[in-house]
């Protein structure tokens, strides 16, 4: 038996490839799917079965990618009406080689998710591993907010049930093999482990051992936050998404063609660190740093309009590019040529952004009052606390919350670390605000310097 899990990082995303005999199946795969390949004629395996647990949110499933590479066939549950596959039911049955696949329907996450239990036929009749997708994470249990207020009671009382009913039975000692690690958005609180087992997660989930009628009150209370890109990723995941071959060939472009671009209503995506985008960017420009890009650009990025990246230097974009591509964002125009220090000595138009320290910051209080912005996510806001007169508003939801943020005073925004107030100082400057000052070292380092924070 041969066992691969190949993560995606950004999204915290685990698909599994499983041999046996000459044969290969693969779980939930990503859409730059090369790596499927190579491990399979590594192996001397041929991938036949592709499973989908359930239509995923946060990234474009790479099924129609993976079966236009090698003819596998499209597996997933019955109970949504997809545009491409197969549907699978409670029992059925996938034989792979000296391996066997046992279909569970388990709705909650989704209606239509379901887990796929493995058997090695030549070892035991027990099984060995269970695929549950977003149904049961390491500590945690998935979302089950996806389909409004008024089923969220429904939707939990099912996960708790397909748990309960289906994969506790299977026995202790089960692998686990979740569909997504330790800061996915798919789940709040995943334990940073890479497998866990039946056993273990009985004895240390607290959303499990609080109990079906606690459990599920919780849930309805909760309202997690929702990217608006999850709504294109369920289209796409359930009509099948373009299928690009490779990915595409990151383009160079001159500034001349970006100014082209730039007037014509482009997308650009400043990728470097809050220092230097605070020091010169091209105007209207948002600033995502390259390990936030898998994060963010799904709040802030539209389907529709060209995007350029701009970085200083230019280095390992293959990586950045993919991160686009699997969240379905297939116009990207291109990279700056020469990086943004061409830019400069090109004498372009140049935006800067204020920033300080928090010593400058708590020096500055003690004489003004601006309007203090927290962009950390509600979790932070109350269990780390936050500087005193400071106002809330997550990062992501900030676009619609703008009406409540002063244009006619200075704004300091500050986050965790300084990298989502360099993005939240972007939009706003974008949307007109004159004086934002975003703090570097954000809530950390006014934790570290032993400041007040307020509770």
């Amino acid at each position: 038996m041969l066992f691969e899990r190949i993560v995606s990082e950004g999204i915290s995303h685990n698909s599994y490839l499983i041999g046996s005999n000459g044969r290969a199946a693969v779980i939930d795969p990503r859409r730059d799917c090369d790596i499927y390949l190579r491990i399979a004629s590594r192996n001397k395996l041929a991938i036949t079965h592709i499973f989908e647990t359930h239509r995923n949110e946060d990234y474009v499933i790479g099924s129609l990618e993976l079966k236009e590479r090698c003819g596998a066939e499209i597996y997933h549950g019955a109970q949504l009406a997809f545009a491409y596959g197969n549907p699978i039911r409670e029992g059925d049955r996938f034989p792979l080689g000296s391996l066997e696949f046992h279909v569970l329907e388990t709705p909650g996450h989704t209606e239509e998710s379901v887990s796929l239990a493995l058997y090695d036929r030549e070892i035991s009749d027990r099984p060995y591993m269970i695929f549950c997708g977003d149904t049961l994470f390491s500590g945690a249990i998935g979302r089950t907010d996806f389909f409004g207020q008024e089923r969220k009671a429904e939707m939990a009382a099912k996960i708790y049930d397909s748990i309960s009913k289906k994969i506790l039975p299977l026995g202790d000692g089960v692998i686990v093999c979740p569909a997504h690690g330790a800061g996915s958005i798919c789940g709040s609180d995943i334990a940073d482990h890479p497998f866990t087992t039946v056993g273990y997660e009985k004895e240390t989930n607290r959303e499990l051992g609080q109990g079906h009628e606690s459990f599920i009150s919780q849930r309805s209370a909760e309202s997690p936050y929702y990217p608006p890109y999850f709504r294109q990723m369920e289209r796409d995941n359930l009509e099948g998404a373009q299928i690009l071959h490779r990915l595409p060939d990151l383009k160079e472009l001159s500034i001349a063609e970006v100014n082209r671009l730039r007037k014509s209503g482009c997308q650009i995506v400043d990728i470097r660190s809050p220092t230097s985008f605070g020091g010169g960017h091209i105007p209207g420009s948002i600033s995502i740093w390259r390990e936030g890009i898998p994060s963010f650009i799904g709040w802030f990025l539209d389907y529709q309009r060209p995007v350029i990246i701009v970085d200083d230097f230019n280095l390992d974009l293959v990586a950045v590019l993919s991160h686009f591509i699997r969240q379905g964002y297939d116009t990207i125009a291109g990279v700056l040529s020469g990086g943004f220090p061409l830019w400069t000595k090109a004498a372009q138009d140049i935006g800067t952004i204020q920033t300080c320290s928090v010593r400058q910051l708590k020096e500055r209080l003690e004489k003004e009052s601006p309007f203090i912005l927290d962009v950390r996510d509600i979790k932070n806001w109350h269990s780390v606390g936050h500087i005193r007169g400071a106002h809330h508003i997550y990062i992501g939801e900030l676009p619609q919350h703008l009406g409540e943020i002063p244009k006619n005073e200075p704004v300091v925004v500050y986050c965790d670390a300084g990298f989502k107030g360099s993005l939240a100082a972007s939009i706003l400057a974008n949307n007109q605000y004159h004086a934002v000052t975003n703090v570097l070292g954000g809530m950390t380092a006014w934790k570290n310097a032993g400041y007040r924070i307020e509770k």
